[in-house]
């Protein structure tokens, strides 16, 4: 199974790494794993399918730009943070895309641990196929949800190399490895989430 090559591959690299058959047993193992503790989320349709805040924010404090819960440099403060990513190499190799730069800036630094949460369908190949998947797939896609007036977004489809104002995708991010700094763990789910 994929998943699992997956996994055994980024284990190697030196990430912890849970394989769960879906979302919902994925978000119970970490609402058991996650507790009193600051927790911030960054924006992901695929932590929404989970509807893991729901669970977390009954016995944590919960930061994010979604649902009206707090926002700003609590969440990259937080003790935990959550993120999903854009593509995940067979290689080994974890890409995340971001506009504002919170995401990326939060997933490489200053929590105890850091999960992050894939579906099965951000598994690609090889780094350049998660790079393309990141830039051609994810953001088309949540510039379209966010109502950006970007031509990705308009149709949906491919990176234009835009210089719109409202371009979403200006900062990337290329996991090798977990960072030094602090504990990073995988959630990879047999079911297709998010972007």
């Amino acid at each position: 199974m994929r998943l699992n090559w997956v996994a055994e591959k980024l284990c190697a690299l030196g990430y912890k790494v849970r394989t769960f058959p879906d979302k919902e047993s994925a978000a119970a193992y970490l609402n058991q794993k996650i507790d009193g503790k600051t927790v911030g989320f960054g924006g992901s349709m695929t932590l929404e399918a989970m509807r893991l805040w729901e669970q977390l924010k009954t016995h944590n404090t919960v930061y994010s730009h979604l649902h009206g819960f707090p926002a700003g440099p609590e969440a990259a403060e937080a003790q935990v943070y959550l993120s999903s990513v854009n593509g995940i190499a067979e290689t080994g190799e974890i890409i995340l895309i971001d506009g504002d730069g919170n995401r990326v800036s939060a997933v490489s630094y200053g929590h105890e641990i850091v999960y992050l949460v894939a579906g099965r369908n951000k598994i690609v190949p090889d780094y350049e196929s998660a790079v393309r998947r990141a830039r051609n797939v994810a953001a088309p896609l949540n510039a379209r949800r966010k109502q950006k007036q970007t031509p990705c977004a308009v149709r949906a489809d491919r990176c234009y190399d835009c210089h719109s104002p409202e371009r979403i995708c200006r900062a990337m991010l290329t996991l090798w490895r977990p960072v030094t700094s602090m504990c990073m763990e995988v959630i990879l789910i047999d079911e297709e989430l998010g972007f």
